[in-house]
């Protein structure tokens, strides 16, 4: 990553400015769970991670026993969920003052509100070593008060994997740049017989992603801060993110049951990409691992795409939407659960994060490591962008951030307009 490109990178939308509201949670303290024995008098040390398909799903166990083959006296207990009941389930457990000695998180207003309710150790120490080693915004969603408080894993960046057969079948010689362009390119693959976009309806989330980056492409990620730091989106340019995105749903773009549809489950986002069944989806970096373990995966066919420009917009094209991955410790987690991370996050095993898991590199010295064709595509978008916005659901307070999901759902179902989507989620920020 170029030293250019960090000195001018503004990471944007983080949950300070929008108030964390974790009053109700300040009185939980810390959790009392995990760090016992096991049969055997070894230190358990429970993981709860998210790595629920292949290759990761294998390498995260291998990297746990390559830890304890070092530390004999530990034992890593692996909790693997998928993405929305891990969401639900630490929801719960955030309330109750009980977290995993160890778990994943996404930062932002959530990590934050965590935090404040004195529930996440501070392993600002642990992660001196690699202060200068990280990629660019890599820690920046996890350091409050100048503290670190997860350690990071990946970043990554959202963006269109798309189907170049479905594209060249349909006429398409080239990714669209700008957004009429791209509502041009979804009539010529419906015109071919394609579905253009394959979306999760039923989880809400990656629905978001749309509304997020026209919302950043028309306000810009200044105007993002903006509204957050006044708990204000009924501004014209929020409005204007759901007219846009309005007009992608009124081309009916996305396949059949799209609303019933998961993200990773079969049949569902994923998997109709990787079964060759819509010509694009608006995801992360772990799309095309994803769509391999889903369905059956494109191969070369599959390419990615940064989101288009909007006509009159106040953002830069090259402002990325997205958010890495970290491991945050639970407050009075055994010290097995730091060393644990310092060993994960070493140089030599990011290196095997990135060669055997296809994960972004969270740490320089893993650039090389980094193989695949369209991952190098990502990275490169994330070295040239001058602006990142944290994922809404993880920059804001939860509340806020599932209104914002709920809203969009909704927009997408042809249930709210987008008047009322600004108005909803501005009424949810404000109580915040």
């Amino acid at each position: 990553m170029s030293a250019s490109a960090l000195s001018r990178r503004r990471f944007l939308g983080t949950a300070s400015a929008v108030g964390v509201g974790a009053a109700a949670l300040a009185a939980c303290g810390g959790s009392d769970s995990g760090g016992g024995k096991d049969s055997k008098g070894r230190t358990v040390v429970e993981w709860w991670n998210i790595q629920t398909t292949e290759p990761s799903k294998t390498v995260w166990p291998e990297r746990a026993k390559a830890f304890e083959a070092e530390h004999p006296d530990v034992h890593i207990k692996l909790v693997t969920l998928e993405n929305d009941a891990y969401k639900s389930k630490m929801t719960a457990l955030t309330s109750s003052g009980k977290l995993p000695d160890i778990y994943h998180t996404w930062g932002g207003g959530v990590l934050k509100q965590q935090i404040d309710a004195g529930l996440v150790e501070d392993i600002t120490e642990a992660c001196k070593p690699l202060s200068n080693k990280f990629v660019g915004v890599a820690p920046d969603a996890y350091k409050f008060d100048g503290k670190m408080y997860a350690m990071p894993i990946e970043v990554g960046g959202v963006g269109f994997w798309y189907n170049k057969a479905h594209f060249k079948k349909a006429g398409i010689t080239s990714p669209p740049t700008t957004w009429s362009d791209y509502l041009d390119a979804v009539k010529k693959l419906k015109s071919a017989g394609i579905a253009p976009i394959a979306l999760a309806g039923k989880e809400k989330w990656p629905g978001m992603y749309y509304w997020a980056y026209l919302a950043m492409r028309i306000a810009g990620v200044d105007g993002m801060q903006k509204a957050a730091d006044a708990k204000d989106f009924t501004g014209d340019d929020f409005v204007k993110a759901g007219e846009r995105l309005k007009e992608l749903v009124a081309l009916k773009p996305f396949q059949k049951g799209f609303l019933g549809a998961a993200y990773s489950t079969p049949g569902g986002q994923a998997a109709t990409m990787g079964n060759g069944k819509a010509a694009m989806e608006l995801m992360g970096q772990w799309a095309p691992v994803t769509q391999a373990d889903a369905g059956k995966g494109i191969g070369k066919d599959l390419g990615f795409f940064t989101f288009p420009t909007v006509a009159g917009g106040k953002g830069d094209g090259y402002d990325i939407f997205g958010g890495g991955n970290a491991y945050a410790v639970r407050k009075g987690a055994p010290q097995a659960a730091v060393d644990f991370l310092k060993f994960f996050m070493s140089s030599e095993s990011d290196k095997i994060l990135v060669k055997k898991a296809n994960l972004m590199p969270a740490l320089k010295d893993a650039i090389g490591s980094l193989t695949d064709p369209n991952l190098k595509l990502v990275s490169a978008a994330l070295d040239r962008a001058t602006g990142f916005q944290l994922y809404l659901d993880q920059a804001y307070p939860p509340a806020l951030g599932q209104e914002i999901n709920d809203s969009v759902a909704a927009l997408l179902a042809g249930r709210k307009s987008p008047e009322q989507v600004a108005r909803s989620i501005t009424q949810v920020a404000k109580s915040q």
